[in-house]
């Protein structure tokens, strides 16, 4: 599983990640959102994860905290990209405008999303203090941490061997 705070490139990991090892790859933004920017029932969410955590094989992007302890009891590998702030306000920047595979909108150009760029600031108090409790909770399991790209491009590299 691949967990991270928004914009830290944890879609584009996977999707290079998936390239490297034909794995299969999932985004809960894709399980969760509607192409209206309305969400799905929890039920159906939880189903959709549900079933893609019951195959074989997978890899899963994204964080949705109420889901990522049922993806830790069954993932064998964690990569968490812990990386600054900046960088994370860097990355929802530049993925404006583009079209992406891991969400069913795109979007557009100068909106801002004040809500969300305040959760982004706040993920290093608020959110990452829960998952450093998981993930030492889930030591058993393959943990990688990050703190910057180039780790992760190192990484993929061996990887691409």
């Amino acid at each position: 599983m691949v967990i991270g705070c928004p914009g830290s490139g944890k879609s584009t990991f996977s999707r290079a990640l998936h390239e490297a090892t034909g794995l299969p790859i999932y985004h809960l933004d894709m399980m969760y959102w509607n192409e209206d920017r309305t969400t799905v029932e929890k039920s159906v969410f939880l189903e959709r994860l549900q079933k893609a955590i019951e195959k074989d094989e997978w890899i899963i992007d994204g964080n949705y905290g109420s889901t990522i302890e049922l993806r830790l009891r069954a993932c064998d590998t964690v990569v968490f990209l812990d990386y600054p702030l900046q960088v994370c306000l860097d990355g929802i920047r530049r993925r404006k405008g583009k079209p992406r595979s891991d969400m069913p909108w795109t979007e557009k150009e100068g909106e801002e999303d004040l809500e969300f760029i305040e959760f982004i600031k706040n993920y290093n108090a608020e959110s990452r203090p829960a998952v450093m409790q998981l993930l030492e909770k889930y030591k058993d399991k393959d943990i990688r941490i990050f703190s910057c790209r180039d780790e992760a491009d190192e990484f993929l590299k061996k990887i691409n061997r």
